[in-house]
């Protein structure tokens, strides 16, 4: 984590008095009938008493001014604050650099995030350094965030020889074991199933912690979102499942996602606490996960987050979004910049102004540049990386199959081009 990150979080909530902890893994347990031990996944966990009740409608702060309504402002401290606009800007500025890179013929492929960097910051900021992180697509700044470095980041972009992935991976596809934080999928949804059973598995082995899964609006479609809902309401996983609703699956507008008046509403279907947040309101991103965070660690159980947001660029650098969607909608949705609003909010409060966004801005473009020359200036993965890591050890008939390739006339195994 950085070193602004390491002092966010709170201590984790302890149980009150009379509240029953989360059910565990406990040795001396009677068996089932039959005389076979049953295991603590296998069956309901116990009810938990009544919860505070989630917020109706949609949970607003910050308004589209910067203007935050009297008794609303959740007093976070100046260091949070200061962190949480400062990781929405270097993630933006990192997003242009490295559209730029790929447009460039630099780096292969690359999916923008800007107009959402509100739901992603705020929502990871909410959490303890030692929970962990399930992404969709969008969330790189999250193992930024946890202390993937710009470099590492764009080694992985290049897929060159010191990308921790060897290169298999697609670009934009970071894995960051030491930031608790999962290797992406292109897959719709299959992380939702993952980030469920993980939170379960930690319970079950007493861990304290809670699992963040992400997923978009068209993963609310698939199978893995109606299986992962339902196993982590009956069992009350730790885990708070958070979609970021901007609008659109690729091509696909919400209206034909879902005739469902909010996603949020889904979580109700399943027993699970749902809560519908601004997700271009920083302040109210971290306040809904803050709470739904405590919630699940106090042995409540999960909680449904649907962020209202906006992809204001192509699903991806391979995706053209003037096919299919009208200029207009972007130029509404620009308006509500979650970046420009937070900025209002905090030169209000005395905490930043024209001349400390300047440097900040500076300071970025510097260690961005000097990120893109230390990954360019490394080669490309070693040839045996195409047959390693497949088994324990490397199987002769890898060995040989590698050296025909190699032995091609006038090709290299590092030659070629990204397919898209």
């Amino acid at each position: 984590m950085s070193r602004v990150a390491k002092g966010l979080g709170k201590p984790a909530a302890k149980s009150r008095p009379g509240r029953k902890p989360a059910a565990r893994s406990r040795p001396g347990r009677k068996p089932a009938a039959g005389g076979r031990p049953t295991p603590a996944a296998a069956k309901p966990a116990p009810a938990a008493r009544a919860a505070t009740p989630m917020p109706t409608g949609l949970v607003r702060l910050l308004d589209d001014d910067g203007m935050v309504a009297r008794g609303k402002d959740p007093n976070l401290a100046e260091p949070v604050l200061r962190f949480l606009y400062e990781q929405m800007v270097q993630v933006r500025e990192f997003d242009r650099r490295m559209l730029m890179l790929q447009r460039q013929g630099r780096i292969g492929f690359y999916g923008p995030i800007l107009g959402q960097e509100a739901a992603t910051v705020g929502s990871v900021a909410a959490l303890e350094p030692r929970d962990w992180i399930f992404p969709a697509l969008r969330e790189g700044a999250a193992a930024m965030m946890r202390g993937l470095s710009l470099t590492e980041a764009i080694n992985q972009l290049i897929g060159n020889g010191a990308d921790r992935c060897k290169g298999r991976q697609m670009p934009c596809h970071y894995t960051f074991k030491e930031g608790h934080y999962y290797g992406m999928s292109s897959v719709i949804g299959t992380q939702i199933s993952h980030a469920v059973g993980a939170a379960m598995a930690a319970r079950i082995r007493g861990d304290d912690i809670v699992v963040l899964g992400y997923m978009g609006d068209g993963a609310t479609s698939a199978n893995d979102f109606h299986c992962g809902m339902n196993f982590a309401a009956v069992y009350r996983s730790p885990c708070v499942l958070f979609c970021q609703n901007n609008q659109w699956a690729i091509s696909v507008p919400i209206s034909k996602q879902s005739a469902s008046e909010t996603l949020a509403q889904k979580g109700k279907a399943y027993g699970i606490p749902y809560v519908r947040v601004d997700g271009n309101d920083v302040l109210a991103v971290y306040s809904v996960t803050r709470a739904a965070v405590e919630r699940a660690r106090q042995g409540d159980g999960p909680t449904f987050v649907e962020a209202v947001t906006y992809r204001r660029l192509g699903h991806s650098s391979s995706d053209d979004p003037t096919r299919y969607r009208d200029e207009a909608e972007v130029k509404a949705w620009e308006k509500k910049d979650p970046i420009d609003r937070f900025r209002a909010y905090l030169v209000r409060q005395g905490l930043w102004d024209d001349q400390r966004e300047a440097a900040f801005k500076d300071d970025i473009a510097q260690r961005v540049n000097a990120a893109i020359a230390a990954a360019e200036a490394n080669g490309p993965p070693a040839d045996e990386t195409l047959v390693t890591d497949v088994y324990a050890e490397v199987t002769p008939q890898l060995r040989e199959q590698l050296a025909e390739v190699l032995a091609l006339d006038g090709r290299g195994v590092n030659e070629g081009a990204f397919p898209l």
